[in-house]
Parts: C-alpha cells; structure tokens; sequence
C-alpha cells in the first residue's frame, strides 16, 4: 500500500525534527571513540535520560570479555563501554529489534571533535551520521510510534504499538566489530519478527545496503629465532621474513568471491639482530559462507607452509565477527516494506550490495530479517569530513515510524 491511511498521516504528524538536531550537536559534542570508556559512559547516561520518556525498562549491560594480541604478541583483554538496552512489552507474541551504536572512530585525541555547518542542510561532526544521527531518528520514531492521535495527549501506546513488543539496543563497540556485545545481540536478536538498524544511508540520495559481505580480522603471531646478523645469521630465523612469506601467501588467497588485505606487519628491533618475533594482522570479507569456509580450511595449511619454509612457528587469533549477510526471502520482503513506506512519504528507496558490515550481519545469521541501513542520509563516514544531511532527520524517522506502524498490523 502506498498511500497514506488517516492513521498514518497523525502518526508522521508527530515527528518533530527540532529536538532531533539538538540531540545530534549534544551527542557529537561528547567523544565516544571506542577506546574512551569515560566518553562512552557519559554518551549511556545521556541516551539513558533521553529514552526514558518511552515506556518500558532501560538496563546498562556490561560487556564481554575480548581478548586481543598486544605488539609484543602476548594476548591482553580489552575494556568495553556498557550497552544500553530498552526493552518494551517483553510479553508482547510479536516482537521486534532497533540497533544502533553509540562509538566512533575518533579517539579522545582525534582533532576532529566539534560540529559545524557546511550550508543549511549539511552538518560536518564527529559521529553526525555515523550515527548519533541515528540514534535522533530511533528515538522520534519510537516516540511517535508510542504516542496516541495528535491532540490528544499521549497514551500508554498508540493502538499500532499496544499490540507489539520491542527491544532497542545501542552497543558501544560496533566500530571494532561488536566482539564484546555480539552475545547480547544474539540473545536479543533471538525470536525477533524483524529487525531495523540505524546506520546512516548506503549512499547519500538514501540507498539502503541490501547484501553485506562478511568480515574477519586475524592475526598470526610468527616467533623465530634471534641471532646476530652478521656473526652468525644462519643461526636465526627471521620473524620478519616468515611473516613476509605469509603475506603474498595470503594475498594469493584473494578470489572474486572473498577479498583479504594484509593490513600490518608489527615486530623486529635493531638492524643487527635477526628478529625472533613478527605479528602479520589482516582482514578478510568474504561474500559467502562457501567462500569463509574455503579460507578458514587453507589459512591452516598457508601458515604450514610459511612455518616449514622459514623454521618458525606461528599461531593464529581472531577470526569471523561478522558472518555474510546474503539476502534471504523474508529480507527481501522488508526491503520492499520499506520501499513503499518510502513510496507513501514521497521518497525514493532503493538497495545495493555492499563490501561493507554492521550488526546487520549478526542479526541476520539468527535468522531475523533486518534493513541496517535505516538511519540518515550523509555521508564520508570514518573522516574529518563526515556530514549529515539535516532534512534526513525528519525524513528517517517518519520513515521509520511508518515501518514500525505496518509491521505491527497498522494499516
């Protein structure tokens, strides 16, 4: 259906734009790089208060343990920020889920800290569409959602609402892969009718992304043997020169159906010494599952190879976070639910595939359909020059809203 029902027409009423921008400068004036877990509590506290005039019960969940590999290659746990959980109706036989994420990729330190105007319609900031924007719009578009007939005050849920659940997660380490909170995703994700992600438009004229590739980050520690290098340099066996090997190796593992970027190599000391220790850090984005497996069972024999060659052992950490997202029927269907919300409010939607990932992926591989690309339209997203195309406030939230309504059995 595409035309507006009288229903839909009071419930697109109620987005008001205005306290959505406000929102947008105050949050992106708070530094929530990753790594700043004071930035990212003050960034809960605040979504905290904010979402709090929504019904149902706001928790702050601490986050899972995550292991990584530190330059000198010994394993080290990794502090995360807590993630905010709103959960509504939780008895509720049809339920859904809204993500977003509350980090950015500028760290405390980043010079790239305030927001500016670019011209009318486009705000330059640190986490403007990617995606404290966003976070505006699941906010407005819930609160419009829950709200009863303009004019008539609001209500405990307007009568779309009533019958329906819903669970909104905002995590604080999405941009590093969400391996701290991708349990609580899971758990959350589980028995959901469908799921919307709020991360900002494909593309600027407000493309969805439709099938994701999947992401893996490794690393491979190489240890050798020390020697010096001109005494006795047979005597050791060169870290740095097996992690080389591993590389083009890795590189010939590249196909059309997966891409791997050797990213790093990390290790050695003075020029005089044989390096006993190297660290080979890569990323792999495989565009299905055939293509993670065929990986996972030659990365073992690669890495042989390179340990035979060279004299040298190695070990691998990491692995996929984020498995493949092809486009399944019931995805298929929601895509086209959103287009014809979009159809109904006089924009255009549309979808591509893209290289890209989110928590999209892990909300897929439970089998749940989702649209993650729900949030603004902007763009330049992880640079100094990220922008947020204002008017796409408003627009996003209505969208999103009118979403929510036909999902729930509204006209």
């Amino acid at each position: 259906m595409s035309e507006l029902s009288p229903a839909e027409r009071d419930l697109i009423a109620r987005i008001d734009p205005a306290p959505m921008l406000d929102q947008v400068l105050a949050w992106s004036a708070i530094n929530t790089g990753t790594r700043n877990l004071a930035g990212l509590a003050r960034q809960a506290a605040a979504l905290a208060d904010a979402f709090a005039g929504l019904p149902g019960d706001i928790t702050l969940e601490d986050a899972g343990p995550v292991e990584a590999v530190a330059p000198d290659g010994r394993p080290i746990v990794l502090a995360h920020g807590r993630s905010l959980v709103l959960r509504v109706r939780p008895q509720a036989n049809r339920r859904f889920l809204l993500t977003g994420h509350m980090d950015t990729v500028f760290a405390e330190d980043h010079p790239f800290q305030t927001a500016r105007w670019l011209d009318e319609q486009t705000l330059n900031g640190p986490g403007v569409a990617d995606m404290k924007g966003g976070l505006a719009v699941i906010l407005a578009a819930l609160t419009a959602f829950e709200t009863g007939p303009v004019g008539a005050g609001p209500v405990a849920a307007g009568p779309a609402a009533a019958g329906v659940g819903y669970d909104v997660l905002i995590n604080a380490d999405e941009e590093t892969g969400s391996l701290s909170s991708a349990p609580l995703i899971a758990r959350l994700a589980g028995g959901k009718a469908a799921a919307l992600t709020f991360e900002p438009s494909a593309r600027p004229d407000g493309t969805l992304a439709g099938a994701r590739a999947g992401s893996g980050n490794y690393s491979v520690v190489i240890h050798g043997k020390s020697a010096h290098a001109g005494r006795n340099p047979e005597d050791g066996r060169n870290a740095i020169v097996a992690a080389a090997g591993l590389v083009l190796a890795l590189a010939e593992l590249a196909g059309p159906d997966i891409s791997v970027n050797p990213a790093k190599i990390e290790g050695g000391s003075a020029n005089n010494v044989v390096p006993d220790l190297a660290i080979v850090r890569f990323n792999i984005r495989p565009r299905a599952q055939d293509a993670a497996a065929r990986f996972a069972a030659a990365l073992p024999e690669a890495i042989a190879r390179i340990e035979a060659r060279h004299g040298v052992h190695a070990h691998v950490h990491g692995g996929i976070s984020r498995p493949p997202k092809p486009l399944s029927e019931d995805a298929e269907r929601l895509l086209h639910l959103v287009r014809d919300c979009g159809a109904a409010l006089g924009q255009t939607i549309g979808w591509q595939a893209t290289g890209g990932v989110c928590d999209g992926n892990n909300i897929a591989a439970c089998g749940v359909p989702v649209v993650d690309t729900m949030g603004v339209r902007g763009g330049a997203i992880h640079s100094a020059d990220e922008f947020l195309i204002v008017p796409s406030l408003a627009e996003r939230a209505q969208l999103a809203a009118l979403v929510l309504h036909r999902l729930s059995g509204g006209e």
